[in-house]
């Protein structure tokens, strides 16, 4: 019997390599090679069969008529907007989340809604018919309409979409399904690849839309290689807390409509429900200012949310003092402290300085600096903050405060919700008066400090 030949692929790039190594010679990444067996026959074509291959017609740019791509609305408005508008014919999305946080609950709320218009087809590899049907009876879920079906082998569940023809199929997960051209587990890098890449091929020739659901790794990334996400058209991530009730949607990619949306939900007994007033999740309810608090205006896509960062400044009792962040950059809350001293004259080298972004949000833009500072200066003084102040601004190290993409939306979100000073880097002034806000303009750290002691 001939021995199975073997290599060894990355799980983050995909890269192949003869023999195992601790750094994957491809991208760089330490300890993602893993053993996969190579089935050399399946693929092997000969050198007379590849001459006769005729390649897809060479056209001209100017030749080829572009059209908007029609949306498919699934029914749920938030998932929509994360979508970009809607689902797409053709499109493959893979959503990804860890284990428990409604990924599942969400794609059979909209495979339900999209099954009364079209249909929609549900391909379980995890669960079986029965509980499906039953998650569905508990959620309140009218699907009588939706189809099912509880298989993994991949050439049966081709052989369901050619037959059964659905607009829009689920795949519940990729990393459940194989291959019988494939001698390796489900799961491992060759079968996840191998599948995702057939049935984008079917999604992209039959006009098919394919969810795609995928398992995470412990660093919350998705698993199996990083090609899997080059392959697809869009990537979700869901985000939040399993023990807080709610959830952040979140698209990586989107070949179909703006990158960083975000979709908020709240988990209820009836399934996901879409938050129509996100920035309220993200702001206490204090009967009184407190110190230490101090809003922001954060941009997610092409939605602006505002969001309370609270900064809590103590004496430090050890010789390191502790800088801890949640929900923002740890690094550049030390660069942070660094230009408040140097520019400032706000010393917080013997102060413990713990930063958290209130609702569990994540926010990765620079321009929550001016909002931290503020935070931390408000802490160490025990005072609190004007009532109705809202900020935003990136701060650099030569304390310079540098404006922030579309602020003329912030500050009139900042308007909406009652805000009635804002304090922003003077670029952002806007053209025309905001009625019921004071818009104050500073071009440096230190102005900004001497701002607020004149509101206080």
């Amino acid at each position: 019997m001939a021995k199975s030949k073997t290599n060894y692929t990355c799980t983050e790039c995909g890269g192949v390599s003869n023999k195992w190594a601790g750094q994957c010679p491809a991208c760089a990444k330490w300890n993602t090679l893993v053993e996969t067996v190579v089935d050399v026959g399946a693929h092997r074509f000969s050198t007379q069969a590849q001459g006769l291959v005729q390649g897809a017609p060479v056209q001209k740019l100017s030749d080829i008529a572009a059209t908007d791509v029609p949306r498919v609305p699934t029914g749920i408005e938030e998932f929509d907007r994360v979508l970009g508008g809607g689902l797409v014919a053709g499109g493959v999305v893979l959503i990804g989340g860890d284990p428990g946080i409604g990924k599942s609950t969400l794609l059979l709320q909209a495979l339900a809604n999209l099954s009364k218009t079209s249909k929609a087809l549900y391909v379980s590899g995890e669960e079986s018919g029965a509980q499906v049907a039953l998650r569905a009876r508990r959620l309140v879920i009218d699907a009588n309409d939706l189809h099912l079906q509880a298989e993994i082998q991949l050439e049966k569940i081709l052989n369901t979409l050619a037959e059964q023809r659905p607009q829009v199929a689920v795949i519940d997960s990729i990393q459940t399904l194989y291959s019988d051209a494939l001698t390796s587990a489900p799961g491992s890098v060759a079968q996840v690849r191998e599948c995702a890449a057939q049935l984008t091929r079917v999604a992209k020739q039959s006009g098919i839309t394919i969810i795609l659901v995928g398992h995470v790794t412990k660093e919350g990334a998705l698993a199996g290689p990083r090609v899997l996400e080059h392959i697809v058209d869009t990537v979700l991530y869901f985000e939040g807390d399993t023990h807080s009730s709610f959830r952040l949607v979140r698209a990586f990619k989107n070949r179909f409509g703006a990158v960083n949306e975000l979709g908020v939900f709240a988990m209820t007994e009836k399934g996901l429900k879409g938050v129509s007033n996100p920035s309220a999740l993200f702001l206490s309810q204090h009967d009184a200012q407190v110190p230490g608090s101090c809003v922001m205006v954060t941009q997610e896509g092409t939605r602006p949310l505002l969001v309370e960062v609270q900064a809590l400044v103590d004496a430090s009792h050890v010789p390191n003092a502790r800088r801890l962040s949640v929900g923002l950059e740890q690094n550049r809350l030390a660069m942070l402290l660094a230009v408040l001293h140097r520019h400032a004259g706000v010393a917080a080298y013997d102060q413990d300085v713990f930063i958290n972004a209130v609702g569990g949000v994540k926010i990765s833009e620079p321009a929550a600096d001016l909002a931290v500072l503020l935070a931390i200066q408000s802490s160490m003084r025990n005072k609190p903050l004007p009532r109705g102040l809202v900020t935003f601004g990136e701060v650099g190290l030569a304390g310079e405060i540098r404006p922030a993409p579309r602020g003329q939306e912030r500050l009139r979100e900042a308007a909406k919700l009652g805000f009635s000073i804002a304090l922003v880097p003077k670029s952002n002034l806007p053209r025309q008066k905001i009625e019921g806000l004071q818009v104050i303009g500073v071009e440096r750290i230190d102005q900004a400090m001497d701002k607020v002691r004149e509101l206080m």
